[in-house]
């Protein structure tokens, strides 16, 4: 039987990489922000729901910090806007974006905005599980940005 210690680091993003998530941006007053793919829905009642937000992150420690934030699900054609706030310094420059609950900035775009509350945080050795309750939503009509092995993908056609 396999020990505790035989999965290596690599082995383990293998086999993560094969989970096809959305793809999201979570933004916190400051202006910060960042891309999270580790995003959940927890709880409807109270409505709460998970990021998990990877500790090295520059942006880590002001998200926190900061009373509440916003969730952006990104649309398919916002896979450039992922890639600037998973990489880029001055993420806010140029971008047309307005203030929503707690500060948080809500971009425009995406098929969904999640504002929340800061509600708790718990340790998920490098990253810190943060879960928001829910104080807004916005929906909007559109296809999702997803992620898998490595590269961002569309939905499909399913044939009816």
């Amino acid at each position: 039987m396999p020990g505790l210690d035989d999965v290596t680091a690599d082995d383990f993003r293998a086999a993560l990489s094969r989970w096809a998530s959305g793809v999201t941006i979570v933004t916190a007053a400051g202006p910060v922000g960042m891309t999270v793919s580790a995003f959940s829905s927890l709880s409807l009642d109270p409505p709460l729901i998970l990021v998990s937000l990877a500790r090295a992150a520059a942006t880590h420690d002001p998200v926190l910090a900061a009373p509440g934030f916003a969730v952006h699900i990104l649309e398919d054609d916002q896979a450039e806007l992922s890639h600037r706030f998973a990489t880029a310094q001055d993420r806010f420059n140029g971008l047309d974006w307005s203030t929503g609950p707690y500060g948080a900035p809500l971009l425009h775009g995406g098929v969904a905005r999640i504002a929340c509350e800061r509600h708790a945080t718990v340790d998920g050795g490098d990253h810190t599980i943060l879960i928001g309750r829910v104080v807004q939503v916005d929906v909007h009509a559109g296809e999702p940005l997803l992620y898998y092995c490595g590269a961002y993908r569309g939905l499909a056609p399913i044939d009816d």
